[in-house]
């Protein structure tokens, strides 16, 4: 089974209207998730793809975390985004949810082809797996990126969804094996 996201965000509701009254309606009456609004709408800005590419990265990042955005540990100034951030690159395992790692994305397994090296000597299928672990591990940093990428505090710092798209797909097409052509 394969997830889809689609249809993300307040954007489409205020942008594509020919009414010039809600065109500029202020987010101050927008009801949106704590913890997924950017901070900008806590100031009365308009809704915005901006707004809605904070929200996706704050949504690429709990999935990858396993932490929500509003849990405890995040208060004063340590929030989602500035936990990623301040991990990157150096202590990926620390970051990534449990269930990736127990699911032996991979580093299980790089402790477990450390172990074998040292006590049996090389396998011959040790170089591959290690290839496919540093491998899992790249595509792992980068979606971290793109979600730390998305979700940074000022809009005109974030990607743009056709970048995130790009991005995605050449993490996905790296971690899948198969090569693109652009």
């Amino acid at each position: 089974m394969v997830a889809h996201l689609s249809d993300f965000g307040l954007a489409k509701f205020f942008l594509n209207t020919d009414d010039a009254s809600q065109s500029q309606t202020s987010s101050i009456g927008i009801r949106g998730t704590i913890g997924y609004a950017p901070p900008e709408y806590g100031m009365g800005s308009i809704a915005s793809k901006e707004g809605d590419v904070y929200s996706y990265g704050i949504l690429v990042l709990e999935m990858f975390t396993g932490k929500r955005p509003t849990d405890e540990k995040f208060e004063g100034l340590l929030n989602l985004h500035s936990f990623v951030k301040d991990a990157l690159p150096t202590r990926l395992s620390e970051i990534t949810c449990p269930a990736l790692l127990s699911s032996g994305m991979f580093v299980a397994e790089v402790e477990e082809q450390i172990v074998v090296h040292i006590e049996e000597g090389p396998r011959d299928n040790g170089e591959l797996s290690r290839e496919r672990i540093s491998k899992e591990k790249e595509c792992l940093l980068s979606v971290f990126n793109v979600g730390v990428a998305c979700s940074a505090e000022s809009p005109g710092d974030r990607m743009s969804m056709r970048d995130v798209v790009k991005e995605l797909h050449l993490i996905r097409s790296i971690f899948l094996g198969v090569r693109i052509y652009d």
